[in-house]
């Protein structure tokens, strides 16, 4: 993330997780039994850095991995969840509710950051 109070709050009023711990950097956010980590990408001495012979940039934490992670949570009601996110303009262009032909039916929304986030249910496997 690139600002942990910007997330923490969007998490809360778009997608209506809890703040279930905030430090300098780190936060976790849940709504019902699904937590997620998230971390801030601040680490800019990548830009600055003199020496690229040293190797490849790895604290893990660079500024130009803010909006690049996804993750899939799985849950019960994914059509009233669907329902409840849409208005609130979050979801995806390409993330629309939808089977798939292996057996979820999911959709996807982006965070602040641009983060993808997709929202699935087990449905069973579709015929061919």
């Amino acid at each position: 993330m690139s600002d942990i109070g910007a997330a923490v709050e969007f998490y809360d009023k778009k997608l209506s997780f809890q703040r279930l711990h905030q430090e300098q950097g780190f936060a976790i956010v849940g709504r019902d039994q699904a937590m997620i980590n998230l971390w801030l990408a601040g680490d800019d001495r990548w830009r600055t850095r003199d020496d690229l012979a040293s190797g490849p940039v790895k604290s893990g934490a660079e500024s130009f991995l803010a909006g690049t992670a996804s993750c899939r949570v799985q849950v019960l009601g994914v059509d009233e969840l669907f329902a409840e996110l849409q208005p609130r303009g979050v979801v995806h262009p390409n993330g629309r509710l939808r089977d798939q032909p292996w057996g979820d039916r999911d959709f996807a929304v982006r965070d602040g950051d641009g983060n993808l986030i997709t929202f699935f249910e087990r449905r069973g496997r579709q015929s061919a």
